[in-house]
């Protein structure tokens, strides 16, 4: 059994070094891999000099998180590791992070991939615990911020991994493919995820496997690029994923969040981010519809399965959506009152 261990890094010098250190403490035995993404910070320069262990894979620019990741993933799979794991920069794991995630991965070959606990890095509250995705087309991150470090303990089946700490099978990789690389950063793991699952590649949670994050340490760096990348990604997960028998329940929720989320973008002074967003989305439509053919038609679940993994309501963070539905639903609990029907 061989394991590699990808981190892709765009200038993260002042966090790079305590991530690799965790990696050469851990218990099991692995291959480091480093994407850099045209870092101009001395990353390449403090790699060469300080970790002559990791194999560095220089890009001349930044290809993303997704287009940094593959290339990781194509070396780890051409060198023939059964398990790849990926791990952001700004992360740093216990010693038996790999340990664990394996010991999750080898229980049930069916596994494809296997989310660690990601906790916040002052360890006081949790930033994942896996992926989930609502009937609102939106995913979220397991977990997020309760400050109960224990409440997410069993060893459960969850939807989908996080990119940023997570065991991937090398057989689940090549049957379902890589990262698509148009999603650049944000939701190209939970794309990957949905993939997976329509083949027939559950995942699971390895819930002593922890990971400590930094959140936002590399994406914090450029104004505006959560908002671009959330309205051009969100539509192509559901364009591509999700079942047609389940679009309409989906497609109009999802088009209501991303509209709330356009117009607040405006009003901070990104409009012309958000603009660009949904042109270069609109722009590839045609290529994920093709992408979705290909999906739909190689996919081993029914319907059934799929309703199954979905959280039938809006994400624990959707503060303005909830106020907004509960402004909707208002009159309607008037006029119910007024007719004397029970209210539900």
């Amino acid at each position: 059994m061989t394991i590699a261990v990808v981190v892709p890094n765009w200038n993260g010098l002042a966090e790079l070094p305590a991530c690799l250190d965790s990696l050469r403490a851990q218990t099991t035995a692995l291959e480091m891999i480093v994407v850099d993404n045209g870092s101009h910070d001395g990353s390449v320069e403090m790699l060469r000099g300080s970790y002559p262990d990791v194999t560095l894979l220089r890009q001349p620019v930044n290809l993303g998180f997704a287009g940094g990741v593959n290339v990781g993933l194509r070396y780890a799979l051409h060198r023939g590791h059964e398990y790849v794991a990926l791990l952001n920069n700004d992360a740093v794991v216990e010693p038996t992070w790999l340990e664990e995630l394996v010991a999750v991965m080898t229980a049930d070959m069916r596994v494809g991939m296997v989310a660690s606990k990601f906790v916040t890095i002052d360890g006081r509250r949790l930033d994942s615990t896996g992926e989930c995705y609502s009937m609102w087309g939106l995913p979220y991150p397991r977990g997020r911020d309760d400050e109960d470090l224990d409440a997410y303990d069993d060893a459960v089946e969850i939807f989908g991994a996080s990119g940023g700490s997570t065991l991937y099978r090398a057989a689940m990789l090549r049957d379902v493919g890589l990262f698509d690389e148009d999603f650049f950063a944000y939701f190209e793991d939970v794309d990957l995820s949905w993939r997976a699952q329509l083949r027939g590649w559950p995942a699971r949670l390895a819930p002593r496997a922890v990971a400590y994050h930094r959140i936002g340490a590399t994406s914090g760096r450029i104004p505006g690029f959560t908002t671009h990348q959330t309205l051009k990604n969100l539509g192509w997960v559901m364009t591509k994923n999700v079942p047609r028998g389940l679009l309409p329940v989906v497609a109009p929720r999802l088009l209501l969040a991303s509209t709330i989320t356009f117009a607040r973008a405006v009003l901070r002074g990104q409009g012309v981010t958000a603009v660009r967003a949904v042109m270069i989305s609109a722009g590839k439509a045609p290529r994920k519809l093709r992408q979705r053919r290909t999906i739909q038609r190689g996919r081993r679940v029914d319907d059934a399965a799929v309703r199954s993994w979905l959280t039938w309501d809006l994400p624990p963070g959707s503060t303005n959506l909830r106020r907004l539905r509960a402004a909707a639903r208002t009159p309607l609990r008037i006029r119910q009152r007024e007719g004397g029907q029970r209210i539900t």
